[in-house]
């Protein structure tokens, strides 16, 4: 068990990490009025989602390596916290466009994200 905290941690930690990097340079790169930054997060760990459960299901892979990536790396990588955070802020400056399009664009692009994903190992 200590193990794989360890690996889930370690994760974790490089997930983080991403996130971050991958936020950051989002931001840079766009307009700061919409959340850029945690729709491509959310889409690429859904994409490496699909791809990581796809592959796993044609192979036998080690319970730590899964837990590293998936609950560490991925789980800390994609942000629901963030995006939540972000729709309340656009409910309370009653920014009901960006609030709409954010939600719909999180549920349809990380979706079609993930499904991507998922056929590459199928």
């Amino acid at each position: 068990m200590i193990y794989t905290l360890l690996a889930v941690g370690f994760g974790g930690f490089l997930g983080a990490i991403a996130r971050i990097l991958t936020t950051s340079i989002c931001n840079k790169l766009l307009p700061h009025n919409f959340a850029y930054g945690t729709l491509m997060v959310n889409i690429i760990g859904s994409f490496l989602m699909g791809m990581f459960f796809s592959y796993i299901n044609s192979k036998e892979l080690n319970i730590l390596l899964k837990s590293f990536l998936s609950t560490g790396f991925l789980g800390a990588f994609t942000t629901f916290s963030a995006f939540s955070y972000e729709n309340l802020l656009f409910l309370q400056s009653e920014n009901y466009f960006h609030f709409i399009v954010n939600i719909i664009s999180h549920l349809s692009l990380c979706l079609l994200a993930v499904w991507l994903g998922y056929l590459i190992f199928k």
